[in-house]
């Protein structure tokens, strides 16, 4: 029986949401990756465990995650079940629709029939009666805004959600949906973008957005960011420094390609190591950190396939701060690096 720290809550950083009346760690677990079928079931609940004594309050999931899609949730509900019985209160549990989790044509996308059916099948594979957090994983240009955020406001009126939020809209659409919320009646309340040194598209400037980037929108609007993918799908580590180890993810094919490593790309990942190795961190904790620099940067999602590697990640709270002429040599290597595979399947829509 799983008996939690006593301390887990005094080490962690906690920030508030935007406005709203929400605090989120400052680092918190993704289930993107490493909670599939073919990774061991006692590796996925040391690693939640660990999170949960460290303090880590969020849970990030979506309908998809697996493989298979939604076994994620099914793994984390198991927990919920039976390890994290009685902290249920404790725990931020978010989940999200948008991308492909059943065929046919309500399947995937923003329509009313695909978020409201999807977000109940997240709950029973959960076994929950509600999520803390229910997204619009992306943008879907072909259904109007209203009917997306209508299933959202549905979702948090009916109480199978607390808050709402969306995820991967550009500046220009994020404005937009917050017009139809406010329209509506629906409080958005945090955005899920991706963000790191090497995807730098949230500071923007966005000229249908009245020149604002996707930061300066939601710092107006007083919505919370949790950013995710913030080490680059594992680039920002010291894992690909010298080439593609064997059984890594760029080995394995997948979201994350051998072909995002560019010899320009490891140079500057190289010039980044020695940056954060002069700081007294690894590569993976300046990222973490870099990424937080930002006060409207709420979370960072980070995912993990050990404790271990965790705790690593973790480390990166209790880093230096950084200084003017640390950030303008981080500046010359923090570049675009072509990985925003999100883009053309919403935030560029």
């Amino acid at each position: 029986m799983f008996v939690p720290a006593e301390d887990r809550y005094d080490a962690m950083t906690y920030r508030r949401a935007g406005r709203s009346g929400l605090d989120l760690p400052a680092v918190s677990l993704g289930l993107w990756q490493n909670f599939g079928s073919a990774d061991p079931y006692e590796t996925q609940r040391a690693i939640v465990l660990r999170a949960v004594d460290r303090g880590i309050t969020q849970i990030d999931l979506a309908n998809n995650y697996g493989p298979p899609p939604g076994h994620a949730e099914e793994s984390f509900g198991r927990m919920l079940a039976t390890d994290l019985r009685g902290l249920r209160d404790e725990l931020v549990v978010t989940t999200k629709a948008g991308y492909r989790q059943w065929p046919g044509p309500y399947g995937e996308y923003g329509s009313r029939k695909y978020l409201l059916a999807s977000l109940d099948q997240s709950l029973r594979r959960l076994g929950l009666d509600h999520v803390d957090i229910f997204y619009s994983h992306r943008f879907d240009d072909l259904t109007p805004l209203e009917e997306t955020l209508g299933a959202l406001k549905t979702a948090v009126d009916s109480g199978r959600a607390v808050y709402a939020g969306i995820s991967s809209y550009s500046a220009r659409r994020t404005s937009e949906a917050l017009e139809v919320a406010d329209r509506i009646g629906l409080r958005l309340v945090v955005h899920q973008p991706s963000y790191s040194m090497l995807n730098r598209w949230i500071e923007e400037p966005d000229d249908d957005a009245d020149g604002r980037s996707l930061l300066d929108v939601l710092g107006d609007a007083g919505l919370g960011a949790v950013v995710f993918s913030p080490l680059a799908q594992g680039m920002l580590t010291s894992k690909y420094l010298d080439g593609v180890p064997e059984g890594s993810r760029a080995s394995r094919g997948g979201s994350f390609r051998p072909d995002f490593l560019t010899e320009d790309v490891v140079g500057h990942l190289r010039a980044l190591a020695g940056i954060a190795a002069d700081r007294g961190q690894t590569l993976a904790q300046m990222a973490l950190a870099w990424a937080l620099r930002d006060p409207r940067v709420t979370s960072v999602l980070v995912g993990a396939s050990s404790p271990e590697q965790l705790d690593e990640n973790l480390a990166a709270l209790h880093g230096p701060a950084f200084g003017d002429d640390e950030l303008r040599r981080i500046d010359q290597h923090a570049v675009d690096a072509g990985i925003n595979i999100w883009a053309p399947r919403s935030s560029d829509l």
